[in-house]
């Protein structure tokens, strides 16, 4: 969540690929228009799998298409499956996975009819209990490959496009262009940085599966340094475990005419990169939280990703000041009572004489369980004395089960100095604590 917890996979499977030939348009549609949940950043699409309808997150950050969290999905099938290893960000070691070929993906109007998968067997690797959706796979570059791909993400809506001279003339006249490098499947783009008094040009990974919004690698380029004012912190998962850094402001960060001023930057440790295969001259990556301030087309065939400002643009940079992250832990049964909304029968009574109640009911509903996944040394829930694993009762009086994981998170990096109270339940005893979330930045 982002940024409660950051979605970051920049894989690399440890077996030879193979070219797919992706999505292609059927009929005679020109367009398709998918609408997408945006959830901390991040874009989450339905795809059918086999027949069977998955949720995806779009992430450029990838090559290739990844599938988890199948145990609710028994009936997808998959064909010419062997066993491999995968490795990506995070300090453990490779975890075994399954590459699958020949397997059907459809969007509507559209159809790739010989898709190569790779499964992770590890249920851990959960994202749904981060976002509080379920997420079943990532998706990346043969989801871009062969079509112009638009993410508007003030409407919510993915557009893919057939090329053609309307489309394109359309697109040049609205948005600004810039040249880019398809590199290992991926998208790279120029920037500039002003960090520690110097302005450092960079190289960077378009990545819109990272929900922060940018990725700086301190050892990578010897201009980059972590500015003076920061602090530890959690910056997510990969597949080969957490990964931890330090976040800190920098003066300024632009994409040529596009500037941003104080952004938050994150600089992950370098044992949560080993596993990564760097291209030549990367120095980091931009993730959604500088993409959603945007409209934005990526064009893979002719090296060019068009970008038009949104209503975010000049949005805060904010983030989680509490130190707490809060996951997604099932689901319970909650009694509720519900206004009757019929017409009056008129008064009754029960046999001792006391009137009957006709104006509401009850009801049972499935309502999210919430728990702390991960604390942040010395922040303000630390001190409070708040624990991981704590299941999370109430926040600031109102059942925890009435707000959504994204509702949390804005809570979370709402306001320096806000109060919150937080009870939870920890080893069977209920516990209240409180404090104020403080800006470390």
């Amino acid at each position: 969540m982002k940024k409660a917890f950051v979605l970051i996979l920049i894989c690399f499977i440890s077996i030879p690929l193979f070219a797919q030939d992706g999505f292609q348009f059927q009929s005679n549609k020109n367009k398709v228009v998918i609408p997408f949940q945006l959830i901390n950043n991040l874009i989450f699409i339905p795809i059918k799998v086999n027949g069977v309808e998955l949720n995806f997150l779009l992430d450029t950050g990838v090559d290739e298409t990844i599938l988890f969290s199948l145990e609710d999905k028994d009936e997808v099938r998959f064909f010419n499956v062997e066993k491999i290893k995968l490795k990506g960000l995070g300090d453990e070691d490779a975890i075994e996975g399954l590459k699958s070929s020949h397997n059907k993906l459809e969007l509507p109007h559209m159809l790739d009819a010989d898709h190569e998968l790779f499964i992770v067997l590890d249920q851990d690797f959960n994202f749904s209990s981060h976002v509080g959706i379920p997420v079943n796979g990532i998706i990346g570059y043969h989801f871009f490959k062969n079509n112009l791909v638009e993410i508007d993400y003030d409407r919510k809506k993915v557009f893919v496009y057939k090329e053609n001279k309307k489309v394109s003339k359309r697109i040049k006249n609205k948005y600004t262009s810039y040249p880019i490098s398809i590199e290992n499947n991926k998208p790279y783009l120029f920037a500039s940085v002003d960090i520690i008094k110097k302005t450092v040009p960079v190289k960077l990974l378009l990545d819109s599966g990272n929900s922060d919004a940018i990725w700086l690698f301190e050892n990578r380029a010897n201009k980059i340094g972590v500015p003076a004012k920061n602090f530890n912190d959690f910056l997510g998962r990969g597949f080969n475990g957490d990964i931890y850094g330090k976040r800190a402001r920098v003066a300024n960060f632009a994409i040529d005419q596009f500037r941003f001023e104080n952004p938050i930057v994150a600089f992950p440790n370098t044992s949560s990169l080993g596993n990564v295969v760097f291209v030549k001259d990367r120095a980091g990556s931009i993730g959604g939280e500088i993409f959603k301030r945007f409209s934005v087309i990526f064009d893979y065939k002719n090296s060019s990703l068009y970008l038009k400002r949104g209503r975010n643009f000049d949005a805060p940079f904010n983030y989680n000041m509490s130190g707490v992250e809060i996951q997604h832990q099932g689901l319970q049964w909650v009694q509720e009572t519900v206004q009757l909304q019929t017409a009056p029968k008129g008064i009754e009574f029960d046999s001792s004489g006391e009137r009957i109640k006709n104006d509401f009911k009850y009801k049972f509903s499935l309502k999210p369980i919430y728990s702390i996944s991960n604390v942040r040394k010395d922040s303000p829930a630390d001190l409070s004395g708040l624990k991981k694993g704590d299941v999370v009762i109430s926040i600031n009086k109102s059942p925890s089960y009435k707000y959504s994981l994204e509702q949390i998170t804005a809570l979370l990096k709402s306001e320096d100095g806000k109060t919150i109270e937080m009870e939870v339940e920890r080893n069977n005893v209920l516990m209240k604590f409180k404090f104020q979330l403080k800006s470390m930045l």
